[in-house]
């Protein structure tokens, strides 16, 4: 039997073992096949480095493991220079509505901050945290007229100091 008989024959019959232990580096089957093949690929072309004679299965595991070692590496490198995949998503999408919200949003907070205190409060647990007329009152211990009252003339505050209404 030729040597690139020999070398052929233990390479196949290697196969099964370079599997398993392809997916013992890698976790994962996808990864454990393609670990296999850049490993039967690599040792297909650097035939002439193996000698007739010594462990074929020892010089394969050998380059399995360098392989995983690159695989490895090199992800880690991709992972710290590049954006995660739920970023790439985002490409393409236009700025402008986010840019718009978070502006509006700046000059709603800088308004809200000018309100008198017992307008903010009533603003703030209404409008903003979404409590209804009866449980504002409860929590700031007043009567719902007066909660009701000041909710009136925060908003109207409110739309007059961002430049969206006027009494004229």
């Amino acid at each position: 039997m030729s040597p690139t008989t020999t070398f052929d024959t233990e390479l196949v019959a290697m196969l099964p073992r370079l599997r398993r232990f392809a997916h013992t580096l890698s976790k994962n089957g996808t990864d454990a096949d393609d670990l296999t093949q850049a490993t039967v690929e690599r040792a297909l072309r650097s035939r002439t480095q193996w000698q007739d004679g010594t462990r074929l299965d020892s010089w394969l595991y050998r380059i399995m493991r360098n392989l995983w070692i690159d695989t490895s590496r090199a992800r880690a490198r991709r992972t710290r220079v590049e954006a995660p995949e739920e970023e790439a998503e985002r490409i393409g999408e236009d700025p402008r509505d986010a840019i718009e919200a978070s502006i509006e949003l700046q000059r709603m907070t800088a308004a809200m901050q000018r309100l008198p205190e017992e307008q903010r409060e009533v603003v703030s647990l209404i409008l903003v945290a979404g409590f209804g007329y009866r449980e504002a009152a409860e929590v700031l211990g007043l009567p719902i007229g007066t909660v009701s009252s000041r909710l009136v003339r925060g908003r109207t505050a409110l739309l007059q100091l961002v430049g969206g209404y006027n009494d004229n």
